[in-house]
């Protein structure tokens, strides 16, 4: 979408707001209801619907009425914020030409009431060219959803934050000036991109200043990942600037070294068919630090030798672990090797663990026995019922006389009143084991029970209420 910054003097303080309004309810809200949009506005005489309508005539907000009606920012509302913020925070005072268009970004002059000039890159994540974010870029990190204007965002906070650090240890970048939503303002290079020169007065010099900078990188923890020459400035005086830093990545990444061994074979390539240059097999000084080269002259990834200070830490870099940042902050206190304590600690720790295990399993196999041992308890009550009987049963072998049957008459009626107990027992039992095999459920009754259905006995009562009311 074209920048077309003639309109922004023409908005009122009534459209910002709705447009910020707008702003805050994408925070929760892929399309923001109109509803939400008018109470977080809070305009003090209304009229939100005619300011959502004029603003929708600019193309600053999308109507989307599909699910139900509501809107959302566009990247040209999303741009007059974020120049309308910088503007008031006295930045800068106008905007120029477009100098530059990519896959992910377009860049902008402007210049400040001195006529300073610099440049404005606006992160466009999301066009047609370049919608594969999620799968080459972890901005997202653990989000699952996301939308493109927010994406934009971290791009540009990511970029603003390794160009402020790589300016402060010496590598040629641009200056960082400010930063607000997916806008970042920086210094302007005098130069060319490295893809439009043709000829250099010393290609060789060139080359080891570019590729001591991929070293260079590499030794302070960090890969370019897109280091070529689009993303290579030169000026008149040979002078290398580099730019684009929101792809970087930190050492530590799976993928590091196929990172940097692209990054070589694209400057090597590039000089091959531009300046026609050999490169035989050597071993010496890359702009000032000693690396081990291959068969080929190419620096190895292996032997670079990593400096005291890291930003991929200062940075929180992509590939960059806790992990890795407890062996940098033993590396800085002078010592890599394991405390024989943490040792301790580990085992004590795995044992404890161990213990808690065996008292997990030993729970779950009691829960697993609770109506095994109802059944159990079943079981013997029966068992003793039957041992009963048989003892009441078998009795001594004698002869049958009066007192004996007597006896015999008492024992038995004796006997009949154990067994009714332990009739009682064994189906108070059986009913708890019952209960306990249901989980405790009662027979719920239907819900349309006490509906009338219109048979006989609603006809019968019919007819009695009828009667009593006579």
């Amino acid at each position: 979408m074209k920048l077309d910054v003639n309109m922004l003097r023409y908005l009122s303080k009534e459209d910002f707001r709705v447009l910020t309004a707008v702003e805050m309810g994408m925070r929760n809200h892929e399309i923001v209801p109109c509803e939400l949009v008018e109470r977080i506005a809070s305009l003090k005489h209304g009229g939100t619907y005619k300011v959502l309508k004029n603003l929708l005539k600019h193309k600053l907000l999308h109507h989307d009425s599909s699910k139900y009606d509501g809107f959302r920012l566009t990247y040209l509302g999303y741009d007059f914020l974020a120049i309308k913020t910088l503007v008031n925070r006295g930045v800068f005072a106008s905007v120029g030409r477009q100098i530059g268009v990519g896959k992910e970004s377009d860049i902008f002059e402007v210049a400040t009431e001195d006529g300073n000039v610099m440049a404005m890159k606006l992160h466009r994540l999301g066009r047609v060219s370049f919608r594969a974010v999620k799968s080459k870029r972890d901005y997202l990190k653990h989000r699952s959803s996301y939308s493109w204007l927010y994406l934009s965002r971290l791009a540009a906070l990511k970029e603003f934050s390794f160009m402020k650090a790589l300016e402060e240890h010496g590598f040629p970048v641009p200056n960082a000036v400010d930063c607000n939503r997916h806008c970042v303002i920086m210094s302007l290079v005098q130069g060319y991109p490295f893809v439009q020169v043709k000829q250099l007065q010393n290609p060789e010099v060139v080359f080891e200043t570019i590729i001591g900078l991929v070293v260079r990188l590499a030794e302070h923890g960090l890969i370019h990942c897109d280091f070529n020459e689009f993303n290579i400035m030169i000026d008149d005086d040979e002078k290398v600037t580099m730019i684009d830093f929101p792809q970087m990545v930190s050492v530590s990444h799976h993928n590091a070294q196929m990172y940097f061994d692209r990054d070589v074979e694209c400057v090597f390539k590039f000089f091959r068919k531009r300046f026609n240059m050999s490169f035989q097999e050597c071993t010496d000084d890359i702009d000032g630090t000693e690396v081990d080269t291959d068969a080929s002259g190419r620096p190895c990834f292996s032997s670079i030798a990593k400096d005291a200070v890291f930003l991929d830490k200062e940075l929180a870099a992509s590939g960059f672990t806790k992990k890795d940042q407890e062996v940098v902050e033993k590396f800085i206190e002078g010592g890599l090797e394991k405390d024989a304590s943490s040792d301790d600690e580990d085992s004590e720790d795995a044992t404890h663990i161990s213990v808690l295990n065996e008292a997990n399993i030993k729970g779950v196999d009691s829960l697993h026995l609770l109506d095994q041992g109802q059944t159990l308890s079943l079981k013997h009550e029966e068992e003793g019922v039957e041992n009963n009987q048989r003892n009441c049963e078998v009795g001594p072998s004698s002869k049958p006389d009066s007192q004996d049957v007597s006896d015999k008459e008492g024992d038995d009626e004796a006997a009949n009143d154990n067994d009714a107990e332990l009739e009682k027992r064994l189906s108070k039992v059986r009913r708890r084991a019952v209960t306990a095999a249901r989980g405790r459920r009662k027979n719920l009754a239907s819900r349309n029970t006490y509906k009338d259905k219109g048979g006989r006995s609603s006809q019968s009562s019919k007819v009695q209420s009828q009667l009593g009311s006579w």
